[in-house]
């Protein structure tokens, strides 16, 4: 028996020993986001990361932080928890790119009812997979048991992520002008975002996640647990090839709500409906739902995860870039004069 093991707290509801059983499993994952000669980095009272701002006349730290949301339950109900931190570190870390910034490390917090360390090391295993994926660290975490407060199956998944920019090069809707090309990356389904609302129209829990859908070319599940995709990599590409004076990353809100976020007063994102490939979740969880259009683009990404206003000049090079990392673009609209913030013809 190990020496930190508490009969009193094990009797309370928490088991010290699987707590450390967790933190031993999933150091491998973590071991596979650390830079060269960084060194171990999980297991003390607080994340180390060395900072390199060569090169940067006046670096400027920027954060971001979120959770997973409801699409949790889809995990929970499929019992596949391998994906569902890259959707944690996909929310964040896509959030920091639209200014421009290069994330740097990332910490996360998991609140559970019953530490299983087996499943905590499997979530962690995906948070491990974002970071990598985004090109940071993953340089601590916390996983809290709390007995009484969560079901013991029941977990909660949050987590922030600190990036970098030099000043002169930080993206703000001040630089965004009439004439601009709008790219859209295309996203991986419905990200992280309206789960309540899809988990309501689709009655996921009497629902039969596993059976094969001819309408979406793979089971329900799968089109749910389908992991936000994360554009840190693409997006770098694209600034450093392009004039790219706007980015915003779609997520709940869609296009009405997120859009607007990095366009200045007095211009209109002009976008063209026809230029959209819209994923088949979206088309069955609208005729489903019986969704007004207007509330499915307010609600969801639509098969847009980030759009990019680009320098008209500049839209080939600014498309060449995100090619070359795996990451089609489409153009789908221009900037224009107006007083609306979004116009979908």
């Amino acid at each position: 028996m190990s020496e930190s093991y508490s009969a009193s707290y094990a009797a309370a509801g928490v088991d010290i020993t699987a707590g450390y059983k967790a933190v031993e499993l999933m150091k491998r994952h973590v071991a596979r986001t650390m830079p060269a000669g960084m060194g171990e980095a999980i297991g003390g009272f607080g994340g180390l990361f060395p900072l390199d701002i060569a090169g940067m006349a006046q670096p400027c730290l920027v954060s971001g932080t979120d959770g997973v949301g409801t699409k949790i339950r889809i995990a929970q109900l499929m019992d596949r928890h391998d994906t569902i931190g890259i959707d944690c570190v996909a929310m964040c870390v896509n959030d920091i790119i639209c200014c421009g910034a290069k994330p740097l490390f990332f910490l996360d917090y998991i609140a559970i009812g019953k530490n299983e360390p087996e499943k905590v090391a499997s979530i962690v295993s995906g948070v491990a997979e974002g970071c990598v994926q985004s090109g940071c660290a993953l340089i601590g975490g916390e996983t809290a048991e709390h007995p009484g407060l969560m079901a013991p199956q029941d977990y909660d998944l949050a987590g922030f992520a600190v990036g970098v920019v030099d000043k002169a090069k930080t993206i703000a809707p001040s630089q965004v002008r009439c004439g601009d090309v709008i790219l859209s990356l295309g996203s991986n389904g419905l990200h992280s975002n309206g789960f309540s609302l899809v988990r309501k129209v689709l009655d996921v829990e009497h629902a039969d996640l596993g059976a094969w859908s001819d309408e979406l070319g793979c089971s329900l599940g799968d089109a749910l647990l389908r992991p936000t995709r994360i554009y840190v990599k693409p997006v770098l590409a694209a600034l450093a090839a392009a004039r790219v004076h706007g980015i915003s990353h779609i997520t709940g809100g869609g296009f009405y709500e997120n859009i607007p976020r990095c366009l200045p007063q007095g211009l209109t994102a002009k976008i063209e409906k026809s230029a959209l490939w819209i994923d088949p979740i979206f088309r069955m969880i609208q005729r489903l739902g019986d969704i007004p259009e207007r509330d499915m683009f307010n609600t969801f990404n639509m098969g847009t995860g980030m759009v990019l206003a680009v320098d008209k000049e500049d839209a080939d090079k600014a498309a060449a870039a995100l090619n070359g990392e795996g990451m089609g673009a489409a153009v789908i609209g221009e900037i224009v004069s107006g007083e609306e913030r979004v116009v979908l013809c």
